[in-house]
This record gives C-alpha cells, structure tokens and sequence, in this order.
C-alpha cells in the first residue's frame, strides 16, 4: 500500500469535520445544565466521608483482578446485598460500567433461537449489546407497544420458536420521556418473555426511594434492571438487578464480567453509601422534582418547548450548525449545555439537551432561560 498508514483516519476525522459532527475533548465550566450528578451527589461530604473512611480501615484503591480470581471484594459483596434488598430483586452484581453492563447483558442472556426485540432509541450500549449477541434482533418503533407486539407476531409466523426478550430504557437519555412499562410488562406477560430495563436515568430520582421507574415489577422471573451507579447515585458502575439463577449464569458464561478486572472497592463504598443516602435524604429527590416543574413552566412559557416531565429536557433544533452555535454561545455566558447530534440522536434531530441537577439552583435555571431565550433570537 502507497497510502501513508495515518491517512485513512485523517480522512474520516476530516469528513466528521466537514458535517459539522468532529466531535472534541472539553474541560467542565460554568453551571451544570450537562451532567447526569442529578442529586448532586458526586461532590457530596457525605460519599467523599465513607470512601476517606474506607481508605482509612484498609480498603485498597485497586481491585487487583477480576471477580472470579482474587479481584472479589466484600465491598462488592456488601454492596451487592444491600442492592438487591434496596431494589427487591433476589441478586444483584456490580460491573464498571453500564456500558458494559448493557453490552453483556443483551450479548450473554438471549440464546441462540431467542428473539430479542430493542427500542430504537434504547442507549447505544444496549444495541452493540443486541448485535454481539447470539438472538435473532430486531428494532422497534420507539415507545410503540403495537410495533413490539407485531414483531413478535411476524416471527412467531416464521417459525421463531424460542424465548423472547424485550429491551428498553425506563427514561430516555436523550428524549426525557418514559417508557411504558406497565404494558409492556403485560405484553411480556402474554408471550412468556423477559424484559431487560435500563433504569441508568431514573434509578436516585424516580420510584419510590428513588429505585427507579420499573420498581413496581422487581423481584418478578422475567425482569433483569440496569441500575447506573455513576447518575444520581454519583459514583461510577452499575448494578444488575435479577432472578439469582441469571446472575448465575452471568457469573459463568458473560464474557465481559469474567474477564474484566473487577471495579474499584471504593467505588463500591460509594455506590453503597448512596443507596443509604437515597432513603435517609429524600429531600434531595423532592427538591430536584420541584426543579423539573420549575425549569419545565419556563421552558414551555418563554421559549415554547414542549415539557419531557424528567430531569431530562431536550431543546430540538433540527441543524446540526445551529445546534453547535448555540451550545457554544450558552457555553460562554455561563451555562454548561451541550449540543447533541447525529448519530447520537436520528438525523434531522440535532439538540440542546438540558439536564436538571441539585448543583444549580431555581435562581440559576431563571438566568438559563433568559439566556436561552437571548440566543434562541440570536443564533
């Protein structure tokens, strides 16, 4: 070859470039309108206290290797146990991320034969999970009950024979809206099929104590939750809440937990602290409600942008151009909100989105507003 062994990746960064979707490394400023620190807890004393005490009774930084050799804490046992019970489920496990997390899930649990149905708008981990895996997947429309039930018809009439799965967030990352899980719980119910809930947005801040928008189904056979430990809850990790023999089975035959080194114990300390925190502050889940219904009465009176009832709220601006200038001139007057395009959201979708955490108050989502409007006529 003559090509130069840089230069097809120069050509793709140049191209991104070109439609305006190069995408940059940023360092934080201004007021937190971008982080998913939703009860503002990733600085708190009280998380920062249990991991200081931890280092000081002993508990190593490193897991110093994966859970099925030596890298098994009883930080990780502890927390595990305290999760399953906070989310009443019968297991729970604690992996690094909830990417890979997702990833393992949808690639190890549906089975050769299997049909995994996925929402399309379902987090990117989820879909890379879908397509590593070993199950017949297809996408559904988003939030459409009737699309899911129709793909489990058309395969059923083309000879599918084995179990179905169903995979969905409980809050939508970029959208702000919420699936609905009561019918497609029922939906799984009539065709003997498990759900798998991603509940990375709406575990801390949704449900009671906070344990998410599928609470009321935990603890049955055929749900298994995601629980990010790195939103609300504000440390990093996630959990996998389920039916002990699933977690069995992860344990033995999912890939990216066997192999993996294990997380942090400290992280484990923290996620473990904030499940505590959860139940005894529950004003902090109050407060950031009451900034929901606050940031949504403005947003909807000033600059007409139609409520998502979450901590999420999505600004859709179309062009991927616009979209950019104006995250840009919120950034430099203070407000920390990112614009948001392809092929993180589908084309012609380009957004601002607005994340509501306890690290700014009522005063500063006004000045937001007033300046979002400002450059809404601006840009």
């Amino acid at each position: 070859m003559n090509e130069p062994p840089l230069a097809r990746y120069e050509a793709t960064l140049q191209g991104l470039a070109r439609k305006g979707r190069l995408r940059t490394l940023a360092p934080r400023a201004g007021l937190d309108f971008s982080s998913n620190d939703y009860l503002g807890l990733a600085a708190s004393k009280r998380l920062g206290d249990a991991v200081a005490a931890a280092i000081e009774g002993g508990t190593p930084v490193g897991a110093t290797g994966s859970r099925l050799l030596r890298g098994n804490a009883p930080e990780h046992e502890a927390l595990e146990a305290d999760a399953a019970a906070f989310f009443g489920a019968e297991r729970a496990l604690f992996f690094g991320s909830g990417y890979i997390a997702n990833f393992a899930l949808l690639s190890a649990l549906p089975q050769k034969g299997d049909l995994l149905i996925l929402d399309e708008l379902a987090h990117a981990s989820m879909h890379e999970g879908a397509r590593a895996g070993r199950a017949d997947f297809r996408p559904a429309t988003h939030n459409d009950i009737d699309a899911f039930e129709d793909a489990i018809r058309r395969w059923r009439a083309e000879g599918g024979m084995g179990r179905i799965w169903i995979a969905v967030e409980s809050l939508y990352s970029m959208d702000g809206d919420c699936a609905p899980m009561e019918s497609l719980v029922a939906l799984a119910d009539r065709y003997e099929a498990f759900i798998v809930v991603d509940e990375a947005h709406a575990t801390g801040v949704w449900g009671p104590d906070g344990r998410g928008l599928a609470a009321a189904f935990e603890g049955r056979d055929n749900i298994v939750a995601l629980h990010t430990c790195g939103k609300a809850l504000g440390a990093s990790g996630a959990l996998v809440t389920g039916p002990g023999v699933l977690c069995d089975y992860i344990v033995n035959r999912c890939r990216p937990f066997i192999y993996a080194t294990a997380p942090s114990p400290l992280m484990a300390v923290a996620a473990r602290e904030a499940l505590a925190i959860l139940v005894d502050e529950p004003m902090r889940r109050v407060q950031l409600h009451e900034y929901v219904a606050f940031a949504g009465r403005q947003l909807a009176e000033r600059c007409g942008v139609a409520r998502s009832g979450s901590q999420i709220q999505p600004l859709v601006i179309g062009d991927v151009s616009r979209t950019m200038v104006m995250a840009a001139a919120l950034q430099a007057r203070g407000f920390d909100i990112r614009g948001i395009r392809p092929p993180t959201v589908p084309e012609g979708t380009s957004r601002l989105r607005i994340s509501l955490t306890l690290n700014v108050g009522k005063a500063d989502i006004s000045a937001m507003v007033e300046t979002l409007v400002d450059v809404l006529g601006t840009a």
